[in-house]
């Protein structure tokens, strides 16, 4: 993957869309905003293997809140200190049910479903990991403090085809949080009364999509050369300054398989009208193969800093250096990187802004790859679209494989892009997209266009169905002949819809 491409990428994706006011809103006044809850559930358990030493996986979810007892949401599971497993990880779909018990004490239970995989080389994924599917059930007690709940859960975790198959103790943190929240109908109104419940801040999250370098020092693996990779990180401002950040990385060259995922905290200083310095520290788990280059068990230490200048409200560019570590391996990291930042940041003119999260299954039929044929890849995708006009929206799509793939598991696709729709009315349940997004998998660069269906259940929840293709890009002869990708996929699943004031 050249780096000029992937940056006219994700420039033509994002640059210059400043969000426009949407027709509707000179029509009607929208209702004002309520709060919604969620929670954010960190969990840690040690998982014995058959055969091989324990892995431990510490796990991150985002859950929103149904009713007074159902959660809904997305997470990820990867190893921080145990065995060799950097690189391990795997994302999943999570229902969580909780109610209370007595006083401050509450029970809880529910099921994840996902993919993912990796181990101390590529061939013992294949035993580890199995086909890369995963299952974890669990139900446990907890207690609710004033600004956070503990507890402890027993959890049963089995990947098909594993020799990861055990039932442990998870220790439990939940983070409760709300947010202003508006109806999906009420996208681009603005409110009827008084601007108050909305709490919202300017500048108050950022979108940053970049590339990110390698140089390594010193390495110890068999791998010598530099990695190259494509990131997102989101940054939620806790007040003008200090933010919480994640971020989410995957190789596209070097080690295309190397992925990482980090959290931590941040501060932002301006320096000039248009010019900000930003430091920021995050810690967490990636790595591929430690024979090849080695955290570890996968445990990461990440500090950066990075200079931004925004070309308007809502567009930034930013170049980056850090240091990447691994304290339980021997990997050490110059990194240079540059990002495209998209501030989400209130417009203050009490307009409400539109977001979609599907999440739903993909399957990739029969994809041929260079002269070799694959089975059906079957895929968990999360998308998010973030509507900058009544008919324009930029999709970010991430997935990841829950069977193998050429005999392996842990295929990965992470992607954006531009997307169409038809105008959304509350009386008429059918939204038509269609939508071009470009970005990465384990060969290089594929783009897939897609024609698809939002079809209303409710204001907040659809039903989701798309059907595309995918394609190798082979501008300028990226990659061998022997890892074009060419596929046709389907999809089916739910989008839950939503909007925030602005």
């Amino acid at each position: 993957m050249q780096t000029r491409l992937a940056h006219a990428l994700i420039f033509i994706a994002f640059t210059g869309l400043a969000r426009p006011a949407l027709a509707a809103e000179t029509v009607d006044a929208a209702p004002a905003a309520t709060r919604a809850d969620a929670l954010v559930v960190l969990d840690y358990q040690r998982i014995p293997i058959r055969g091989y030493p324990s892995i431990d996986l510490a796990g991150v979810h985002v859950l929103n809140q149904f009713n007074d007892w159902l959660y809904g949401g997305v997470g990820a599971h990867a190893p921080l200190f145990k065995g060799e497993y950097g690189g391990f990880m795997s994302f999943d779909a999570t229902l969580h049910a909780q109610a209370a018990v007595a006083g401050r004490l509450f029970a809880d239970g529910g099921v994840s479903f996902g993919g993912g995989g990796g181990g101390n080389s590529i061939a013992q994924s294949r035993i580890i990991s199995g086909s890369g599917a995963f299952i974890k059930e669990y139900a446990g007690l907890g207690w609710r403090f004033d600004d956070f709940s503990a507890g402890l859960d027993v959890s049963h975790i089995r990947f098909t085809q594993s020799v990861i198959h055990g039932t442990q103790l998870d220790f439990v943190v939940e983070l409760p949080f709300s947010y202003p929240v508006g109806s999906y109908a009420s996208t681009g109104r603005h409110f009827g009364g008084a601007h108050t419940d909305a709490g919202a801040k300017a500048d108050d999250s950022t979108l940053m999509l970049g590339l990110d370098n390698f140089i390594q020092v010193k390495p110890k693996g068999t791998f010598k050369g530099a990695v190259n990779l494509a990131d997102v990180q989101f940054n939620h401002f806790l007040d003008a300054n200090a933010y919480a950040l994640v971020e989410g990385s995957v190789g596209y060259r070097g080690l295309p398989i190397y992925n990482q995922l980090l959290g931590g905290i941040g501060w932002r200083a301006a320096v000039a009208p248009r010019l900000n310095l930003y430091t920021q520290v995050a810690v967490g788990s990636g790595g591929y193969d430690p024979q090849q280059f080695d955290t570890g068990p996968g445990l990461i230490v990440y500090p950066k800093v990075f200079g931004e200048y925004r070309l308007s409200d809502h567009v930034g560019l930013a170049l980056s250096a850090g240091y990447l570590f691994a304290p339980r391996g021997t990997s050490r990291n110059l990194t240079v990187g540059a990002a495209l930042n998209y501030h989400l940041a209130a417009s203050g003119d009490g307009g409400h802004n539109g977001y979609r999260i599907d999440v739903f299954q993909q399957s990739e039929l029969d994809p041929k790859i260079g002269d070799r044929t694959q089975g059906v890849i079957k895929l968990l995708t999360t998308q998010i679209d973030d509507v900058l006009d009544a008919n324009v929206y930029v999709p970010i799509q991430a997935s990841i494989a829950y069977s193998r793939f050429l005999g392996y598991p842990g295929y990965g696709e992470a992607l954006t892009g531009l997307g169409l729709q038809t105008t959304h009315t509350a009386d008429r349940p059918f939204q038509g997209f269609a939508q071009l997004v470009a970005g990465i998998n384990v060969h290089g660069v594929i783009v897939k266009p897609a024609i698809g269906v939002n079809w209303g259940l409710s204001d907040r929840l659809a039903l989701y169905a798309q059907a595309g293709k995918t394609y190798s890009m082979n501008v300028a002869h990226l990659y061998p002949e022997r890892h074009r990708f060419n596929t046709t996929n389907v999809g089916l699943g739910l989008t839950y819809r939503f909007s925030l004031p602005g």
